[in-house]
């Protein structure tokens, strides 16, 4: 069997993080293998450390890409948004949404590893990119309100209320309590704070 490219050996690289990102996000770090996530990739466990160091490193670099999946809706947004406080009002709505809730794969990585970034060590690696991930949302949300660049208390509690909101509605998925929480998040964000 031929040697892969590089270009085929990226590619590769990019299909084992995405699935990590996305077996992470729904079952948490301790509920996925790294067999598992090779196989997701459509790839064999015996290349995995060709692209990671450890499972540990996968996770890190995993939780990463989530976080900038979302960074990149943020930006899509905003982009086709008139203003900052309609780009606020849709991310909003959609972060806080059924839709949303029901797809932790694809979701808000900061709402899905909170719990395990939590039980990890105040040094580790996704600790580390788990900071950096919540830095980013706080600085890009605090961009769609009164004073872009700079973040003040009322977008931290808003970022708090948006994660925790998603949290709960996914942990009580199936009673109507769930649906509830995400409209009451949502109608106090999007009612209580003026944008402009």
């Amino acid at each position: 069997m031929p040697r892969s490219t590089r270009a085929q050996a990226e590619s590769n690289r990019q299909d084992v993080l995405d699935a990590a990102a996305a077996l992470v996000r729904r079952r948490g770090v301790n509920g996925v293998t790294v067999p598992e996530v090779m196989s997701a990739a459509g790839l064999t466990h015996g290349g995995f450390y060709r692209h990671f160091q450890s499972k540990e490193d996968l996770v890190a670099q995993a939780c990463a890409a989530a976080c900038e999946e979302m960074n990149q809706e943020r930006e899509r947004i905003r982009a086709v948004a008139p203003d900052a406080a309609s780009a606020r009002r849709t991310f909003l709505e959609r972060y806080l949404s059924t839709k949303h809730r029901d797809a932790p794969s694809q979701g808000c990585g900061i709402a899905a590893l909170a719990g395990d970034v939590a039980r990890t060590e105040a040094d580790s690696a996704l600790r580390q990119t788990y900071a950096k991930g919540l830095h980013d949302m706080v600085g890009q949300l605090g961009d769609l309100g009164e004073r872009p660049g700079t973040v003040d208390d009322e977008t931290l509690v808003e970022v708090a209320l948006m994660a925790g909101a998603l949290m709960l509605s996914r942990a009580s998925d199936g009673d109507e309590l769930s649906e509830r929480i995400l409209e009451a998040a949502r109608n106090h964000l999007l009612n209580n704070r003026p944008v402009g």
